[in-house]
């Protein structure tokens, strides 16, 4: 399946070589190992608590997957090949988000049973950027005005409750006041979606592209740290390093996302400063997030680098990974330099020995330092069909 003499990308033979890899991996193994296993045949949507060969380990849904799910089989049908099963599974998922997964204050739920019920509530509103993606690529697929009208007020929920003072209940007590990045760059993927499905619309004052806008500046502006080389994941409201361990721990696979998502704005805008931008930051937060010892990527590191709290922090994850397959190919594509094909295929190598199963397809998510598996769970409430098939989606359009 994998041979590492054929992800050199400064060579034609080579790059069609991943193009292939990339698209079969995607649509002979991956998907379908989903829709074999993960469908709800009889209550709809799709549960993703899968052991290494796709058997339950849980039926509880999440609602983030609903979304997820729904926006990966909906984009695959737009943008690959119509294939009816791919739209099947993107209404279920479609469907019983609507019918299950919004609260009556209009919050969307976290987990809800496989019947729908619903279990648990997270004060952050990732769910609402999901099911917004979700919608906006099923209208595109069926030319459904309600999932377009789904699609902007789960969209308009999540830039209330993200970013209105008050609008939801703060995590953290006044004390030590901070925000994240999480809200801004999962905005600016979340316009980029929606405008690419349903055109630039304007949704709570501001179009897609305006949003993208604001939020890029204020990761800019806030976020990065230049005097550091470092995107931080967290920072006090006007921007300051808050110098405690919460403040000081880095995310390199967070920030190499964000970094994929301002250079594909920067080439949609034909923006060069973008993409240096997201070029940049893919150059730090690789140097601080590569491990130079086992290869692959760490999960946490520290700005100063100090020991990090998390004991996960040297765990390989499946989804930075994936990440990283996309923003240093796309960091290649765009500037040319050697550099970046050197290390797609770094990340590229590391990934595809260690992280696919031979046996039941698809990949294990989490491993140990030295690439080990640590469980073989498929799947859970935060791993499913999305970062692993995006990245492959996204790399074979990319060579394609």
């Amino acid at each position: 399946m994998h041979n590492a003499t054929h992800t050199d990308l400064t060579t034609p033979g080579s790059r069609a070589h991943l193009a292939e890899l990339y698209r079969s991996t995607l649509v002979d193994d991956v998907m379908p190992f989903w829709l074999r296993h993960g469908m709800d045949r009889e209550h709809g949507g799709i549960i993703t608590a899968l052991d290494r060969d796709g058997s339950r380990l849980d039926t509880d849904k999440s609602v983030w997957f609903q979304g997820r799910a729904g926006w990966m089989f909906g984009t695959l049908y737009n943008t690959v090949e119509p294939r009816p099963e791919w739209l099947e599974a993107a209404r279920s998922c479609v469907e019983f988000s609507r019918k299950h997964c919004h609260s009556p204050e209009g919050k969307m739920w976290f987990t809800v049973t496989r019947e729908g019920a619903p279990l648990r509530m997270r004060r952050y509103v990732f769910s609402e950027s999901f099911a917004a993606i979700s919608y906006a690529a099923f209208a595109k697929a069926t030319g459904e005005q309600r999932a377009a009208a789904d699609a902007v007020k789960a969209w308009a929920a999540y830039l209330r409750l993200s970013f209105e003072p008050g609008a939801m209940l703060a995590k953290f007590e006044p004390t030590r006041p901070m925000k994240g990045i999480g809200a801004l760059m999962i905005g600016i993927v979340t316009a980029q979606e929606l405008r690419a499905n349903l055109g630039d619309i304007a949704v709570s004052g501001k179009t897609c592209g305006e949003w993208i806008t604001a939020f890029i500046t204020e990761i800019e502006r806030d976020f990065l740290k230049p005097e550091h080389q470092a995107l931080m994941e967290v920072v006090a409201p006007g921007g300051e390093i808050i110098h405690h361990i919460d403040g000081t721990t880095l995310n390199p696979g967070h920030a190499i996302e964000c970094a994929w998502f301002i250079m594909h704005e920067g080439r949609h805008r034909g923006e060069p400063r973008l993409i240096a931008l997201g070029a940049q930051i893919l150059d730090w937060m690789w140097a601080r997030g590569w491990d130079a010892e086992h290869g692959g990527m760490l999960y946490f590191a520290e700005l100063n680098g100090r020991p990090v709290q998390e004991y996960w922090h040297d765990m390989k994850f499946w989804w930075p990974h994936n990440e990283a397959l996309i923003a240093t190919l796309l960091a290649w594509k765009l500037t040319g330099e050697a550099r970046y094909a050197k290390m797609h295929a770094q990340v590229h190598d590391w990934a595809f020995t260690h992280f696919p199963d031979r046996e039941h397809g698809e990949w294990f998510g989490y491993l140990h330092r030295d690439g080990s598996v640590s469980q073989p769970a498929k799947g859970n409430m935060f791993k499913g069909p999305f970062h692993l098939p995006r990245a492959l989606w996204y790399c074979a359009r990319e060579l394609a």
